[in-house]
């Protein structure tokens, strides 16, 4: 299979282009390198997948771009690329619209016609609200600004599916960590504050709970999803066990062999409060299971920290 995945050279997207390579299919990946975080951090994620004759990577946004020649023999997409972060999206809400909404609407009529096998888009817990605990049934009261733009790409996914015929499938992830983890995600910031013996700012008072997803199982489920997703449905991608924000950091630390310095600021608004992913639906119709668990899955994450400022090869 020929596979567009859309944010290519971010965390997750270059980390599933890899894995799709490796399962023999050929990756057209999609990046416009929006500044969100420096792009070194992205050209590093890209720098196995260039070298490799079944990856052709095109630099597009694809707010703007013609997508023709980029879709030209795909059987299938993943559509990653999107402005990610809570707290900034209270700020910019034109520059979420436009990354959510006006690119997925754009990304869906270019695929309009086409013979798609599957058209995998990527939400979010987010939709859901402040408190994301159960299946894909629970109620959607996004509390951010992101949260209402990926509802609202969610729809214009569904809208296709019905109008137009595309094969859409809806996944929802419950924030990923892992290798390559985005810089301004918590696991991160907590891993780079421990290595240099800095405080780590809680917001709130460090009771949220968490199903976070490890890396691998994230993959793992959006591969099963492009497979064999049922057109017009939507599953949760998420870990198997809940852990709080205290705990995370402890475990963390543990296995850094020091003792975390915590300061405690405000809630910041939109921040949820807890995540609990009923995976049932993915169990059911996909086979999706999560394999990793939050105390293996933050060593892991942890040692690719130490091995990148070693100066080493990490392996994602």
């Amino acid at each position: 299979m020929k596979v567009m995945v859309t944010g290519a050279a971010g965390f997750v997207g270059s980390s599933l282009s890899e894995a799709l390579i490796g399962a023999g299919h050929e990756v057209v990946g999609v990046d416009c390198f929006v500044p969100y975080y420096d792009r070194s951090i992205k050209e590093s994620n890209l720098a196995t997948l260039r070298s490799n004759p079944s990856f052709a990577f095109h630099e597009l946004d694809l707010r703007t771009a013609d997508l023709g020649e980029a879709l030209e023999g795909v059987d299938g997409v993943v559509h990653l690329a999107a402005m990610p972060g809570l707290a900034k999206s209270w700020t910019d809400v034109e520059l979420y619209s436009s990354c959510n909404v006006v690119a997925t609407s754009r990304l869906v009529d270019a695929c309009r016609g086409r013979q798609l096998h599957r058209f995998v888009h990527i939400s979010t817990s987010s939709v859901y609200g402040s408190e994301a605990n159960g299946d894909e049934t629970m109620p959607m009261r996004p509390a951010s600004p992101y949260g209402i733009t990926k509802l609202a790409a969610e729809h214009l996914v569904l809208a296709h599916t019905e109008q137009y015929g595309l094969p859409g499938v809806i996944l929802r992830y419950f924030s990923i960590y892992g290798p390559r983890q985005r810089p301004d995600m918590g696991y991160n910031l907590f891993c780079e504050a421990l290595l240099d013996d800095r405080p780590i700012t809680i917001f709130g008072d460090g009771s949220a709970t968490r199903s976070n997803t490890y890396i691998d199982d994230c993959v793992r489920g959006t591969m099963l999803g492009l497979q064999l997703g049922e057109v017009g449905e939507a599953y949760n991608i998420g870990g198997g066990e809940v852990i709080g924000l205290l705990d995370a950091i402890n475990v963390i630390a543990e296995v850094a062999g020091v003792s975390p310095k915590l300061i405690f600021g405000d809630k910041r608004p939109g921040d949820q409060k807890s995540t609990q992913a009923d995976c049932s639906k993915a169990a059911a119709q996909l086979g999706y299971h999560a394999t990793v668990g939050p105390h293996e899955g933050l060593a892991r994450q942890f040692a690719w920290h130490l091995a990148r400022r070693a100066g080493g090869s990490p392996v994602a």
